[in-house]
């Protein structure tokens, strides 16, 4: 057996591993590949051991993944009978449910009773490859039909191309010859579809299926006849003395509309393309710490608790707290930031993140669904399936059509045979079956899902998570943004903004001493400090004597030193010498919106400390996008009216109110709304959950850890004003899309089915065959599929 192309397992530990550069060892005439010596060795010791009992545990699982720990499979990939048991099976018990129709639910894979559009799952699952399998099993049918459906066509219309092919073949023959190749192609390539015509009709929900059933046997039966009975065929279908055979209509058909299932196809799985890749960001292995060391486990198996090792350069498996270690985490994954964040113990990380520099020891706290990266991912694939209101208008007039179309295809046929040229009853079938065949309301069906589903997609890439179609439409009709300052257009924690030292102090000796008495206090800002120093690698030396001054502030000696450090009021009591200079220097701190703090050391002032929540580097950008939207931002904060001013000054906010409660906030919003205009309100999640309900469209804010994001519409990952933009310009180019998609549909269908029925005839001679209407047809699908993915390279911000 020759070793499978690209990545295998190792049989022993289920490791993937590259063939070329692995150890080898041969068994029965086939190659297994190793990650190291220890596992081939154990292999060597007992080959069919190790295989017998791999067998039998993949056996037990039906196809899943399994074994002891790490060992999932036994052979190459593409070489291994164990692994083809669950090949394209459904993961047991999916649930999958129609794109089109939400309502249609059923366990595994299928096709909509209403639609017949193919079913896909609610839930991605990455070893789920039924998906996979149906598109590969959709282009086998379309090549096997393109095959036999080319010598068809020649033998159809060479005559008309000045092939003299009956000279060289009886017309008997050639009639017995077309059916032996269109019968494959209309009963096993077309099966599937004429499948779901059938159960159109029997359930009498009629759609696309049931004009593509009806068309290609009505085509193929009469082709049939023709072959079978050639003498009882009635002098009005014959054309120069012989009955005409549209075998080639009924394969060519049914090759198009192949060709438009498997385009489709390809296309739903590049929309799902964001998600795949969200969910391959958590790794396939933990590292779990137990008191008898290290086992690597599957990440399935990690539960709530369990304390796993992070080593450098590998992501985070779960969502976690650090117990121990200290390290860079690259989040750009999750909040778009490509700057590395410091992770120690006490903070928190989140599941798919990339550890960089340090090992950390981590307490798994959300695993499986409850972890933030399986949230996003749910909410992102609800997303895709949800309905945009726009689409009940198609859903309405979808409702009509195919009785209509089939109407109008009887009314055709009728026409051509009472007063159409001869022959009229080859006219008739002609135009009838051409009818059904070129309205498509598949692509009337497809515009507005498509391109939700590839919106939906987009958005999530770029960190915006849109909660269902609902509130990508309605983002369009935004005009007022309401924002919170603090973690919106801010960080979200007090920085130290400005440090002014006084004598001969400099500003590290300030801030160490400082930070020992402020590393004993909670106080946010005394955590500031802490947070500055330890930045800066300032060594901190331990307090003694520490006090807390009631409303004031906090002192404690630190080497030898006695340090005060509070408000003004409390180091004038103290009688600090230098208070009048450093109050001058306050002010000019206070007037921009910081915080002060003054550092007293042994009685004599030292330094100025100025701290504020700093405005994010990307929100004064943010700002200038929303404008040049012409959108009108109001900010709303519970800060004083100094820190509320001096943000808006800065940024260019056209409205600011400070000092404002979360019930303020709601009545706010809830005026602006009775003003007709339609707000967003993007604050934490949290504190501003009256205002976030209340408002047109709620924007979460945050990482989605700290916010519910099921409470929200839109939820920004990167937690800053950059999302606002990406979400209003998301959902205007996606409405957009939806409706040059519909434009499509309607201007296609509206100007094919007269052509088809012969409008055309009585001025150009031009009759519509069948072929080039499910030409027409495949290509009005694949217009609009075109169209909806151009949405993936759309520039948001």
């Amino acid at each position: 057996m020759k070793a499978a192309e690209g990545t295998v397992k190792d049989p022993v530990c289920g490791m993937v591993v590259l063939p070329e550069a692995s150890l080898q060892s041969n068994f029965e005439g086939d190659a297994y590949y190793f990650c190291c010596e220890h596992c081939r060795t154990k292999f060597e010791s007992d080959p069919a051991g190790v295989l017998s009992a791999l067998a039998e545990k993949e056996a037990q699982r039906a196809g899943k993944e399994s074994g002891h720990e790490c060992c999932r499979a036994a052979r190459p990939a593409t070489d291994q009978p164990v692994a083809r048991l669950g090949r394209g099976q459904a993961a047991e018990g999916a649930v999958y449910t129609c794109p089109m129709h939400p309502e249609v639910e059923q366990i595994g894979p299928g096709d909509c009773s209403i639609c017949g559009m193919d079913l896909e799952p609610k839930v991605i699952d990455l070893s789920d490859e039924s998906e996979a399998d149906q598109y590969r099993d959709m282009k086998s049918r379309f090549w096997a039909g393109s095959l036999l459906s080319a010598p068809l066509l020649i033998l159809a219309m060479g005559p008309m191309v000045g092939l003299k092919l009956t000279e060289w073949i009886p017309h008997r023959a050639m009639g017995w010859l077309q059916l032996g190749l269109a019968t494959p192609v209309v009963f096993w390539c077309g099966w599937p579809l004429l499948v779901r015509g059938a159960k159109s009709f029997r359930s009498m929900n009629l759609n696309m299926f049931s004009l593509i059933a009806v068309g290609t046997l009505a085509a193929y039966g009469f082709s049939l006849f023709v072959v079978l009975f050639p003498a009882m065929i009635p002098e009005a279908f014959l054309e120069g003395g012989s009955p005409p055979l549209y075998f080639e209509a009924a394969a060519v058909i049914i090759t198009l509309v192949l060709l438009g299932q498997v385009l489709e196809l390809r296309a739903r799985r590049q929309t799902g393309g964001a998600i795949r890749e969200l969910m391959q960001l958590a790794p396939e292995i933990a590292h779990r710490a137990t008191p008898d060391g290290e086992e690597d486990v599957l990440l399935d198996l990690v539960r709530k608790g369990d304390r796993l090792r992070v080593r450098p350069g590998e992501k985070i498996p779960v969502d976690g707290r650090v117990l121990g270690g200290a390290s860079r985490v690259d989040e750009a994954m999750l909040t778009g930031e490509p700057i590395p964040v410091l992770k120690s113990e006490g903070d928190d990380v989140t599941g798919g993140t990339l550890n960089q520099t340090g090992s950390l020891l981590v307490e798994a706290v959300g695993v499986g669904n409850d972890s933030v990266l399986s949230r996003i991912v749910q909410m992102v694939a609800e997303a895709q399936r949800s309905r945009a209101p726009i689409q009940k208008l198609v859903d309405v007039v979808a409702q009509y059509f195919v009785p209509a179309v089939i109407l109008c295809a009887i009314l055709a046929f009728f026409g051509w045979a009472l007063w159409g040229p001869e022959p009229r009853l080859a006219h008739a079938l002609v135009a009838s079956v051409a009818v059904l065949i070129v309205a498509c309301p598949c692509a009337l069906g497809l515009a507005t899902p498509m391109s939700v589903m590839v919106g939906v997609g987009r958005g999530a890439s770029e960190g915006v998570l849109i909660k269902n179609a609902e509130v990508l439409e309605l983002m369009k009709k935004v005009d007022t943004i309401v924002v919170d300052k603090t973690g919106t257009l801010t960080r979200g924690w007090p920085e130290i903004t400005a440090i002014d030292t006084f004598s001969d102090w400099t500003e590290n000796q300030v801030l160490s001493l400082a930070a020992a008495v402020e590393s004993q206090s909670e106080h946010p800002l005394a955590q500031a400090v802490v947070r500055r120093a330890k930045a800066s690698q300032l060594s901190i030396a331990e307090a003694d004597e520490f006090v807390s001054v009631t409303g004031g502030g906090v002192q404690a000696t630190v080497e030898g030193r006695r340090v005060l450090i509070g408000n003004a009021d409390l180091l004038s009591r103290r009688n600090v010498a230098g208070m009048e200079q450093a109050r001058g220097r306050a002010m000019e701190h206070q007037e921009l919106g910081s915080t002060v703090i003054f550092v007293a050391i042994d009685e004599r002032i030292a330094a100025v400390v100025a701290i504020a929540d700093p405005i994010k580097e990307s929100t004064p950008t943010a700002m200038k996008t929303l404008h040049d939207l012409g959108l009108k931002v109001v900010m709303l904060t519970g800060d004083s009216q100094p820190t509320a001013r001096a943000v808006a000054l800065k940024l260019g906010i056209d409205e600011f109110h400070a000092s404002v409660s979360p019930a303020d906030k709601y009545d706010f919003v809830a005026s602006l709304r009775r003003q007709d205009h339609v707000v967003a309100m993007a604050g934490d999640g949290i504190n501003d959950a009256p205002a976030l309900a209340e408002a047109d469209v709620g924007i979460a804010m945050g990482t989605g850890a700290g916010v519910a994001i099921e409470s929200a519409g839109v939820t920004l990952v990167g937690g800053d004003l950059r999302g606002v933009a990406a979400a209003v310009n998301l959902s205007r180019k996606t409405m957009a899309n939806i409706r040059q998609n519909l434009f499509f549909a309607f201007i296609y269908n509206a100007l094919g089915v007269p052509v088809a029925a012969g409008l055309l005839y009585p001025f150009f001679n031009v009759l519509l065959s069948p072929m080039l209407a499910a030409a027409a047809m495949s290509v009005s699908s694949v217009s609009v599929i075109a169209n909806a993915l151009r949405l993936r390279s759309v520039r948001l911000s």
